[in-house]
């Protein structure tokens, strides 16, 4: 049974079709990587996938929930979901510690102690323990964008969403943050991602997904997609990295 299902999913804003009609199917433990131009629709297919954007038609399912119902609990939903954005989205009155034990304890009654202790072992984890303590702004972009995947990984979430997680960042602290999310897809994470490094999607994504103008264009394992696409516009698209 697929983990994730989107069975012909439409999204549009205004007069502007942005997905046209999307399925996709994601299995437990396998790391999918969308890639496509900006404006493909990626980030608004996570976006629907976390219900931040309502869906004109089509369904999504989580295992065996439809959480494009209506009726659905959104909040639920979302508690069984870990989502890292561009642009971290850390709350800048709170410590990283609290960042990341907040979700634990408010949305899932995790006493403070235990999600504490929780949290600064993954923080150490990813050598972000001796700033547990700190604000946001005294991280650098790389610790910020770390801190925030320990937050979205701190309840173990089904499904981890990752939407263009490197690209507010400068070039050199990309490594420091893609190190983490192989290590995340090395211990089985599910993990859909949004992402315009092609060398990290070939490295360590199971399958990768080619989306353009809204549609899947092609989509298979990394080795096909970019040793031999089949369709000319995946090939076109491809061709722009080919010297990076």
């Amino acid at each position: 049974m697929s983990l994730l299902r989107l069975d012909a999913v439409y999204k549009s804003f205004g007069t502007s079709e942005v997905l046209r009609g999307i399925s996709l199917e994601v299995h437990a433990h396998e790391v999918v990587a969308l890639i496509g131009a900006s404006g493909s629709g990626k980030s608004t297919l996570l976006r629907a996938i976390n219900l931040l954007e309502p869906i004109d038609d089509g369904q999504i399912w989580l295992n065996d929930q439809d959480i494009s119902d209506p009726r659905v609990k959104v909040d639920a939903v979302r508690s069984r979901i870990g989502v890292v954005f561009q642009h971290y989205n850390l709350f800048p009155h709170l410590t990283v510690l609290d960042n990341v034990t907040l979700a634990s304890r408010r949305v899932h009654g995790v006493d403070r102690a235990t999600a504490e202790k929780s949290a600064l072992e993954l923080l150490d984890r990813v050598g972000l323990a001796p700033h547990a303590r700190s604000f946001p702004d005294r991280l650098s972009g790389g610790q910020q964008q770390r801190a925030a995947i320990v937050r979205a990984i701190a309840t173990n979430p089904e499904l981890l969403l990752l939407d263009e997680i490197t690209s507010a960042l400068d070039p050199e602290l990309v490594g420091e943050v893609l190190a983490l999310v192989r290590e995340l897809a090395a211990d089985g994470t599910t993990i859909v991602m949004a992402t315009h490094e092609m060398a990290f999607a070939r490295d360590v994504a199971h399958r990768v997904v080619f989306l353009d103008g809204g549609v899947i264009a092609e989509s298979g394992p990394p080795s096909e997609m970019f040793g031999s696409p089949r369709e000319e516009r995946t090939r076109e698209f491809l061709a722009r990295f080919s010297d990076r």
